[in-house]
């Protein structure tokens, strides 16, 4: 993350504070012509350094998250060159097929309503800057949602990305993501495969979820397994976890997902094993939308209080990714990325230290 601040970011069309300093500069008789536009932007970042003095929080985590957050709304407003450049910069690994990147928090790879920037947009643009003028452009070869970090695959031809987006769709890509979770799972180490489908939430505020859809229920008679009509609608959906290291009501998990269905990873952290994702408001709770309610003792450690928990951003981070490679697929290309800062922030201060032997 700290990469994308030290890039020049412009913004789309004139900012209100612009309009006013120019309306202020014209109205002083000859003062608009001896102003030179040096000055006119330094007199702009005075005052724009002078209203974040006085609105910074004291508070180092919210500090950080507000950074977060304005850096999120920042790459929707820069021009499509500064975001390619920024990306750029975020690259991991590149060779005559592949283009990998480490994806920044809170950037789309895909556009919508109220999405200006997305990574797809961008991507005849970071093309030309990897290759020059003529060069084809990127393709996309699997996604992460919005708010996910890490390994992202992009590949320089169309054989390729379809090459690469069969290996995904067979399940021939060892993917490895590392998450911050709000509890222990029990046990430490396990499978989860429960399928997964979407529902309406009835509530005041109607909206769709993903949630589980068990093959499996307890009977209430005699407390046996008893095996339940599949819902055609679930789609199967696997992962593999295991602690990599805990404290008193957080863990640091490694997961790694066998299939690959919408929000699966939260989903099974949250209602599977009853350890959500910290960050996670949407699956915090299922009637309802709302902020993810923490323990005191996380709230102490993150030095926040429940209140300001709505500012957290979710912490998931695709750590690393193995493809197969070669003419046989005999050998394998490793991918890793290392989270980003608010994420080794958030890990300190809740004393969970990641092994030695996976430090890179």
């Amino acid at each position: 993350m700290a990469v994308l601040g030290s890039v020049g970011l412009r913004l789309w069309g004139p900012a209100p504070a612009l309009s006013r300093s120019l309306r202020a500069f014209s109205t002083t008789p000859g003062a608009a012509a001896a102003v030179s536009a040096e000055q006119l932007a330094e007199k702009l970042r005075a005052q724009k350094r002078e209203e974040q003095k006085q609105e910074e929080p004291k508070n180092p985590v919210l500090r950080r998250v507000r950074e977060l957050s304005e850096l999120s709304k920042r790459l929707q407003r820069v021009h499509p060159n500064v975001l390619a450049k920024a990306l750029k910069h975020k690259l991991l690994y590149q060779n005559e097929e592949l283009v990998v990147i480490d994806k920044p928090y809170g950037l789309p790879v895909h556009g919508g309503p109220g999405i200006q920037n997305c990574i797809t947009d961008v991507l005849p643009i970071l093309a030309k800057m990897l290759d020059g003028m003529k060069a084809e452009p990127l393709h996309l070869c699997h996604r992460l949602d919005k708010e996910t970090t890490g390994v992202m695959v992009l590949a320089r031809d169309k054989d390729t990305a379809h090459r690469i987006q069969c290996l995904f769709k067979t399940r021939q890509v060892e993917k490895k993501y590392w998450t911050i979770s709000v509890g222990l799972p029990v046990p430490s180490e396990g499978l989860v495969d429960i399928p997964i489908v979407e529902k309406e939430v009835q509530s005041h505020q109607s909206h769709y979820k993903m949630t589980l859809a068990p093959n499996y229920r307890i009977s209430p008679e005699n407390g046996k397994m008893v095996k339940v009509r599949r819902n055609r609608d679930a789609h199967s959906a696997v992962t593999r976890y295991r602690v990599l290291a805990s404290s008193p009501s957080c863990s640091l998990l490694e997961l790694q997902p066998i299939t690959g269905v919408k929000h699966q990873l939260r989903v099974h952290l949250a209602y599977g094993l009853g350890c959500p994702i910290l960050g996670d408001h949407k699956y915090a709770h299922w009637s309802k939308l709302a902020p993810q309610k923490l323990p005191e003792n996380t709230l102490m450690r993150l030095g926040l209080e429940q209140a300001k928990v709505r500012h957290l951003p979710l912490h998931l981070h695709a750590h690393q990714l193995t493809l197969p490679t070669g003419t046989s697929g005999d050998k394998q290309l490793h991918l890793v990325c290392r989270p980003p800062r608010f994420f080794r922030n958030t890990l300190k201060r809740l004393k969970l230290e990641i092994p030695e032997s996976l430090e890179k």
